[in-house]
């Protein structure tokens, strides 16, 4: 799945498209796992509510804050993004059952873009079971 970010730092809803990839499949019963291709991207589940994406991006500030002096920043001045990239996470696993993602009632399924805007891949690898 390609997908364009917009700004340096946001959350992508991909659950419908995720799950679309799964219906298209055939595969009724397994996993899907989604990954980045990215060292400054994450994939996370967690709710699709505007204060919980706000309180996310605070804290990810306030445990790693950009304007630190990172050793990295000497290579390209972005270590914050790799480092919350690495707390985040760089994928995800979802039951399939039915020919459909199982996911809580308040679940979703985000791409979070630490280090854009930017053309982003994301793998989809769906098995069988």
């Amino acid at each position: 799945m390609e997908i364009q970010t917009t700004t340096q730092t946001e959350l992508i809803d991909i659950t419908e498209r995720v799950n679309d990839i799964v219906k298209d499949s055939g595969i009724k019963e397994g996993i899907c796992i989604i990954t980045t291709r990215h060292t400054t991207t994450s994939i996370i589940i967690n709710e699709n509510e505007k204060g919980l994406k706000n309180d996310l991006l605070e804290m990810l500030e306030t445990l790693i804050p950009e304007n630190k002096n990172y050793a990295h920043n000497q290579v390209d001045n972005n270590g914050h993004s790799h480092l919350r990239a690495m707390f985040l996470g760089m994928s995800a696993m979802v039951p399939i059952e039915k020919g459909n993602l199982i996911l809580g009632t308040w679940q979703t399924i985000f791409f979070v873009e630490l280090d854009g805007p930017g053309n982003r891949t994301i793998d989809i690898k769906i098995l069988e079971s």
